[in-house]
């Protein structure tokens, strides 16, 4: 049985505001309860016009408050732009408020611009500290320790589940160290997939959880026909290519002609790129998820997609619902 989930950035369509975006997300998570996904995941990102989650934690909150059993969570935190203490009271408020119904998975990377990460960042000495913060941050919601002087109110106790997330071997080597689950950031850097999925599962040591979990990214662009999954898939890649260009802003609509408008080596890139997916009609989309957790062996897909209309959107992830129910009952 192979759990799978959703994660959503809360884009922001063409066209549509931050409140739509939102709205989006809340009825996308309604929509995606009913249909057996195990989670759904928001993450950080900031200085985007894009993206309508940055305050993650709210959203999270929001999205939680009007579903009623899946599993709502970060993916992720980028814990460099914040104080562990923070993190543990705004996550252990969560799991108070939501109890068993929240996750916290950690990023190392700012999710952002070097300006706004100035901006952010509760201080720009020192070196990397995200080892110690993550540590320091297991500490908070964890067990009282006897003695501890500083303790997150609520947080401590209440063992939010952590996630350890990364697109290089640095995630996986510290999760396996810290014995952590582990997501790999398949969907939109996969170069070094295959190498992290080794060195984590080969180097873990039993901590957090007793045995690795993997949790494997996908982009799904599921539709009737091959060329409608395609066609929906185009947003994501201009949104992708635009990003690189320092343009990043609203999804676009789909463009069933991209070498109108970019070189052929920005659309080899965005392909390069976004390639751990499954696209087309239900057929393909199932060839293409058996084909991936053939290789991957996964203890959880997480299932993601930049639809620009919200009515393929959800139609995109029944799909996907649907196939992984199907690839889970034949074992």
């Amino acid at each position: 049985m192979i759990p799978y989930s959703v994660l959503d950035l809360s884009p922001i369509p063409q066209g549509a505001t931050p409140a739509d975006a939102l709205a989006n997300s809340v009825g996308l998570a309604q929509h995606v309860e009913a249909l057996g996904y195990n989670r759904f995941w928001l993450a950080e990102h900031h200085n985007s016009t894009g993206i309508a989650s940055a305050a993650t934690a709210v959203v999270i909150g929001h999205v939680a408050g009007k579903t009623q059993k899946i599993r709502v969570g970060a993916g992720g935190i980028m814990l460099p732009n914040h104080a562990p203490l923070q993190v543990a009271e705004a996550f252990g408020t969560l799991e108070t408020l939501y109890p068993g119904r929240i996750d916290l998975g950690l990023g190392r990377a700012p999710g952002t611009d070097p300006q706004t990460m100035q901006a952010l960042r509760r201080g720009m000495g020192g070196g990397d500290r995200f080892p110690e913060d993550v540590v320091e941050l297991l500490g908070y919601l964890g067990p009282e320790q006897e003695g501890a002087r500083v303790r997150a109110v609520p947080g401590m106790g209440t063992q939010v589940p952590l996630w350890m997330l990364g697109s290089s071997l640095f995630g996986a080597q510290l999760a396996a160290h810290l014995g952590l689950p582990y997501a790999f950031a398949s969907h939109f850097a996969p170069e070094m997939l295959d190498e992290a999925v080794e060195v984590y599962r080969q180097r873990f040591q039993p901590a957090v959880t007793q045995a690795p979990r993997f949790m494997l990214a996908v982009n799904l662009f599921a539709a009737a026909t091959e060329a409608e999954g395609h066609l929906l898939r185009s947003s994501m890649l201009q949104s992708f290519i635009n990003l690189r260009r320092g343009m990043s802003g609203p999804l676009p609509p789909p463009e069933g002609n991209l070498e109108a408008h970019f070189a052929p080596q920005e659309i080899a890139m965005a392909d390069r790129a976004l390639r751990i997916a499954a696209v087309g009609d239900e057929a393909q989309i199932e060839a293409q998820l058996r084909a991936l957790i053939a290789r991957y062996r996964p203890d959880e897909v997480l299932l993601t997609g930049h639809i620009f209309d919200q009515t393929a959107r959800r139609e995109s992830f029944r799909i996907g619902a649907q196939v992984m129910a199907r690839i889970n009952a034949e074992g």
